[in-house]
């Protein structure tokens, strides 16, 4: 939503909105000049506004009752930026169950970098740019394409990647990955003839994908662009790019895992569908050191390095953890923040089976995001079940993040390195940690 709006700023438009808490994104959208409410209240509503409003805010808002009072179109927000999409520029879509927001994420930074100017909303901060969103003259639009509400169909790309697909939001795709096959199909179907859809090889689901607009890419499979020849060194990953079997590029990324190939693999295959000059963008992958909350080195203090990440599915929760391999000299301890009681519900079993290679497990809370609770689905019973999963302390503290911190900090010892999961709060764990050190640092002195 704030990507949204900033675009819409720096396109001219009176932005207001509302929040529940001030953040960072706040403070840069009122500087461009939006009007920014803490707390959701009638009042806030202009009476000649168009309400636009994600799919977390619920029909008993009270700023939505007072827009239905008053008589205001209220659009999703992906209706918002489908119509950005159709201003006139070509239009790169990154969508699938994981790495939308990198993928979108480095396929905006490079083209920003080889200074082909493009406009961008995507679903993190760019750590080198320090925005996820922007307006500008050049021939080509990026946007991540949220599929979790089924809005994915409303989108027409010129080019779009479909990195994966797994069994994830059944709160709204009551049939599992059937009903978000039937929904992919029927978005490629909605594309333009000549357009490209770039689908992961490698992965079961994306392969039952078939249309004359499907381009594949992959590692493990024969594909029409793979990557080869790769090495996993201490500070990056090298690897060939072959296209219909003839070397296109080599690359160098410094992000980690094999699930970071995928990313650059099909962010070069979008750029090469696209008509870019590979030349142009190809150093810049270099320099790109991941997304906001993407296996993001957040605090170091004392030996002890914190890292965030905003995955909150069984594979995400993997592919972050496989970014700690090499770390073998370090104690992992994993704080997960179940994110939406019916993921927990619907993938208890996955989740059991998702932290390997740590050393201590930490559950907290489960975030809602809107939902209600659910009888017998809790981080309790959880953190009950993975302690007889795995042969490793699995420990649930229950409270808010300031008090699991609070009791995680004590414990805390050199060459430890937190890795905090989630789409929630958890996000706040580095912050916290890092101001029970600077109290405990006053009292010292």
């Amino acid at each position: 939503m704030s990507g949204l709006a900033k675009y819409l700023l720096e396109n001219g438009c009176e932005v207001s909105g509302s929040d529940i808490v001030d953040s960072k994104y706040i403070d840069k959208l009122r500087k461009l000049g939006a009007t920014v409410y803490i707390g959701q209240r009638a009042e806030n509503v202009p009476s000649d506004a168009t309400i636009v409003a994600s799919t977390a805010i619920r029909e008993t808002n009270p700023e939505m009752i007072r827009a239905r009072e008053l008589g205001l179109k209220v659009y999703h927000r992906s209706d918002i930026l489908a119509e950005i999409s159709k201003w006139g520029k070509f239009f790169l879509g990154f969508s699938g169950t994981h790495g939308k927001t990198t993928t979108s994420g480095l396929c905006s930074y490079v083209l920003e970098k080889a200074g082909l100017k493009p406009s961008f909303v995507v679903g993190g901060i760019i750590p080198e740019l320090g925005i996820n969103a922007q307006c500008q003259d050049g021939k080509y639009f990026v946007a991540e394409l949220d599929e979790s509400d089924g809005t994915i169909v409303k989108y027409t790309p010129n080019v779009c990647v479909i990195n994966n697909l797994e069994a994830d939001h059944l709160d709204f795709y009551k049939d599992g990955l059937k009903s978000i096959l039937e929904t992919f199909e029927k978005f490629i179907s909605n594309m333009p003839e000549n357009s490209v859809v770039l689908v992961n090889n490698d992965n079961k689901a994306t392969r039952e994908l078939h249309s004359h607009k499907t381009v594949t890419f992959g590692i493990d499979e024969e594909a029409d662009y793979t990557a080869k020849n790769i090495k996993f060194l201490s500070d990056c990953t090298t690897f060939d790019i072959y296209y219909k079997n003839n070397f296109l590029t080599d690359l160098t990324i410094i992000l980690r895992g094999k699930h970071n190939v995928y990313n650059a693999l099909s962010v070069i295959a979008s750029l090469h569908q696209s008509g870019v000059d590979i030349k142009l963008v190809k150093p810049h992958f270099a320099t790109f050191s991941g997304m906001g909350r993407r296996f993001q080195k957040v605090a170091e203090f004392d030996g002890i390095t914190i890292f965030d990440d905003y995955a909150h599915h069984p594979t995400e929760i993997k592919a972050t953890l496989s970014s700690a391999e090499g770390m073998s000299d370090k104690r992992i301890i994993a704080v997960f923040q179940p994110h939406r009681y019916t993921r927990l519900k619907n993938l208890w079993n996955e989740f059991l089976d998702a932290f390997d290679g740590v050393d201590e497990v930490i559950v907290t809370d489960v975030y809602a995001a809107s939902e209600d609770e659910i009888e017998g689905v809790n981080s309790k019973n959880f953190t009950c079940d993975l302690a007889q999963h795995l042969s490793i302390p699995c420990k649930y503290i229950p409270g808010s993040i300031a008090e699991v911190a609070a009791k995680l900090y004590p414990a805390l010892e050199e060459n430890d390195v937190v890795i905090g999961l989630g789409a929630g709060t958890i996000t706040n764990l580095s912050k916290e940690l890092v101001s029970i050190k600077d109290e405990v640092c006053e009292v010292a002195h």
